[in-house]
């Protein structure tokens, strides 16, 4: 249960392994948390800086898997770190040569030390002024919802039965054990039961809802933390610039502003929420601090007119103790019930794949299935890009026909990025995709309608009205 990064990576590690495997997913692939992060496979050097060495070397590990196995969608990126003062440099060398040692034997370059001349090299409008030095390190960047969608594909190619748009209402009981979902067609409205050997509960945000199909009274397992970002023109850090990493700010995290998608992207904030919402907003408070954070390193400052989107998800944090959520942990947690469902949650991105041979191990053995080793270290996505030169008209039909897009939103937030890369000019394209989704799924003159007014409501969220 659950269409995101994990329960995507649930479904691929099982249906390699042999396993019918089945996935449900309530909305679209990605549709919440997954398709809302920083665009980042790393290993969190905020993460080095807490101590948690563990957390740091399994990411660093998967962070070279992935770039193998999804290289169409994952590439090295680098990124500069400014120093004003010899205490600043000496640490932020000495941790990111601990980063790099923790990466092992990896293909992504070692960090180095510039000259504030060289790192204005890199991004022509860094403030250099009483910077002592820089440090240049990598990471890999990748489309997030891109991912999801490969992972999706590779799952088929292997046998899994998917499908977007098919929400859990109920876990079926068998005696004490559970035993399968009902389930309910989002479009048609029919209901039906999926018997299976084992239920993963991999919903994300919403994993404790299904928790508590099975015990009404299970104390919550999440913490819910807010992560906005901003998008803004690729010109804010200059012509072909590279990733600026701030290394301190207010809230305890890291910022990073980076190229994506000759856009300049910028995050996250950690602000704690307290229910689980697919469509959280970025609040006026928080674009205002990523601006002013990310001005005090550049010659020119950007402003609130820059901003072309701005979005936000939430993250399922694993609560452990009454802590703020920016030092809740990053690492995931495998529940198993008394009824054994089998619970996944926590992680992040990077780890997707870790998470999923963890659940699908402890899967196999409540279910008492022939033991069969994972097998996704080394398994290649099946990963294409359409054409670049395709019409609007023709990319809408590569995403209904191959990708499995159902709404004016699926294509324009997630099969391609226009809703998170500029909201207005998303808003914009929303009635001739509407048209050209109707005519391939069959819809009629209404349903059309209401997906032009159902996207204009949310890209007016994300600042399309502007």
């Amino acid at each position: 249960i659950g269409g995101g990064a994990t329960g995507l990576g649930c479904a691929l590690d099982a249906a390699a392994r042999g396993y019918r495997t089945a996935l449900i997913e309530a909305a679209d692939f990605a549709k919440a948390t997954s398709s809302r992060s920083t665009k980042l496979i790393h290993g969190g050097v905020r993460y080095l800086r807490q101590g948690n060495i563990a957390l740091v070397r399994e990411a660093m590990l998967e962070r070279t898997r992935l770039s193998r196995n999804a290289q169409q969608i994952v590439h090295e990126l680098r990124f500069i770190v400014p120093a004003y003062g010899v205490f600043e440099l000496a640490y932020y060398s000495a941790g990111l040569k601990a980063y790099d040692a923790l990466a092992g034997d990896s293909p992504f370059a070692r960090s180095r030390l510039l000259s504030p001349r060289a790192a204005r090299a890199h991004i022509p409008s860094l403030r250099t002024p009483r910077m002592r030095a820089a440090v240049m390190y990598s990471d890999a960047q990748f489309d997030d919802a891109a991912l999801a969608i490969a992972l999706a594909r590779t799952a088929d190619d292997r046998g899994a039965a998917i499908a977007n748009y098919v929400r859990a209402d109920a876990l079926v009981v068998d005696g004490e054990r559970v035993s399968g979902a009902i389930a309910v067609d989002l479009e048609s409205g029919d209901r039906f039961a999926v018997s299976a050997r084992v239920v993963v509960n991999a919903a994300g945000i919403f994993t404790d809802e299904i928790r508590r199909m099975e015990d009404p009274r299970a104390a919550s397992l999440l913490a819910f933390s807010r992560g906005s970002h901003i998008v803004l023109p690729s010109n804010v850090l200059g012509e072909g610039a590279t990733a600026l990493l701030i290394p301190r700010t207010s809230d305890g995290r890291v910022l990073f502003a980076i190229p994506w998608n000759d856009r300049t992207l910028v995050g996250t904030t950690d602000i704690a929420a307290h229910a689980p919402d697919p469509e959280p907003r970025a609040t006026d408070e928080e674009v205002h601090y990523l601006l002013s954070t990310l001005n005090r390193y550049l010659e020119r400052p950007a402003s609130e007119s820059d901003v072309l989107s701005a979005w936000a998800g939430l993250r399922p944090l694993v609560r452990k103790r009454a802590a703020p959520t920016a030092r809740l942990s990053r690492e995931h947690v495998i529940d198993v019930s008394r009824g054994g469902l089998v619970t996944v949650t926590g992680g992040k991105w990077t780890t997707y794949r870790k998470m999923a041979q963890d659940a699908i191990d402890a899967a196999a053995l409540q279910a008492r299935l022939t033991p069969v080793p994972c097998s996704t270290e080394n398994l290649a996505l099946l990963q294409y890009e359409p054409p670049l030169l395709l019409s609007l008209k023709q990319r809408v039909e590569f995403a209904a026909r191959d990708e499995m897009a159902r709404t004016v939103e699926d294509v324009l937030a997630r099969r391609t990025r226009s809703l998170f890369l500029d909201a207005k000019a998303a808003r914009d394209q929303a009635p001739a995709v509407a048209s050209a989704l109707a005519r391939e799924l069959g819809r009629e003159r209404a349903w059309e309608m209401d997906q032009v007014r159902a996207f204009g409501a949310l890209a007016s969220r994300y600042g399309g009205t502007h």
